[in-house]
């Protein structure tokens, strides 16, 4: 059967036999949450941030938005001081069914909470949501259709007027050959987040490429047991592709956003207290083990600041 991979996507990974209903996230790939729980710290300091500007109110939100297995909240609950755990209001927001041993506070959703007051983050959660591919033939962009169960490609029809209005706007293509990604869902389903952010911040945090350097051949990629594979839309694999954050920041300033960030994970993490830096060698003679671990903390917080890895991140931040 031949789809639009929009369509494909969708079926593959959310349908009855998807891939993020009968997978677990931690076994396929690994995420900054899955790396160390120091980006569950930095997310507590934002956190933090965030409940001072709002004045320290009776409840403080906090959604996790594609939650997976519910580790970053978790460990969000497990870190916070008392003061401002018994003020936190958790959710978290995935299509699986609830984890076992999460802690019985989370409230698992499949749907967005109506508001949100605090921080809503969503860590590799937009390069999920499905999107079609177009490539651009001598009589303009066309979409790309696949078979389901091989992932062989065939030419389809033009574009809906809305896709072409965000393929002229967001990534156009300048040769015949070229392909992209039309993120416009991407951009509904973070809008969708802002209007219902009452006050506080929402952050996304993704693989992502801007306006002026777009890929030229697109990023649809699959993923299975850790390594890269063909994107083959069958529910067998994570079936991704990099986001226009750029483009999902618009969507976010039309839904109220009032002010807007846009940098890498490296220097937001940076921001939040993470340094990598070494302990000092006088450590090791006084306290080994504890020098041991300093070490061990400094090579987590590298790697998550890593430019080349996923310190390469998109961080996008909006305030409301």
């Amino acid at each position: 059967m031949w789809l639009t991979w929009r369509v494909a996507t969708e079926r593959a990974l959310y349908g009855e036999e998807g891939f993020y209903l009968l997978e677990r996230p931690s076994g396929h790939f690994r995420t900054s949450v899955s790396a160390s729980a120091a980006f569950a710290e930095a997310v507590l300091a934002l956190l933090a941030e965030v409940d001072a500007e709002l004045g320290e109110p009776d409840v403080l939100d906090l959604v996790d938005i594609g939650a997976g297995e519910g580790v970053l909240v978790s460990q969000v609950l497990e870190s916070a001081e008392p003061r401002l755990r018994e003020r936190l209001r958790v959710t978290a927001v995935d299509l699986s069914p609830r984890p076992e041993g999460l802690p019985e506070r989370v409230a698992w959703s499949r749907g967005l909470p109506t508001e949100i007051s605090g921080l809503a983050i969503a860590n590799e959660w937009l390069d999920n949501v499905p999107i079609d591919v177009v490539e651009q033939t001598a009589e303009g962009p066309r979409l790309v259709m696949v078979n389901a169960r091989t992932g062989e490609e065939r030419l389809g029809g033009p574009l809906r007027p809305a896709d072409r209005d965000w393929l002229d706007r967001w990534w156009p293509l300048t040769r015949v050959g070229a392909r992209c990604e039309i993120g416009r869902p991407r951009d509904e389903a973070w809008a969708s987040v802002l209007v219902r952010l009452t006050r506080g911040r929402a952050v996304a945090i993704d693989y992502a490429h801007p306006v002026d350097n777009r890929p030229s051949h697109g990023t649809l990629t699959g993923y299975r047991d850790g390594a890269v594979v063909a994107p083959v839309p069958d529910g067998t694999c994570d079936i991704t592709a990099h986001v226009a954050l750029d483009a999902c920041a618009e969507a976010g300033r039309r839904a109220g956003a009032i002010s807007t960030t846009l940098s890498t994970q490296r220097e937001a993490l940076r921001e939040l207290g993470l340094t990598g830096a070494r302990p000092p060698l006088d450590l090791a003679r006084t306290d080994p083990r504890g020098y041991l671990r300093a070490l061990a903390r400094a090579s987590e917080e590298g790697e998550l600041i890593d430019a080349s890895g996923l310190g390469g991140f998109g961080w996008l931040c909006q305030r409301r």
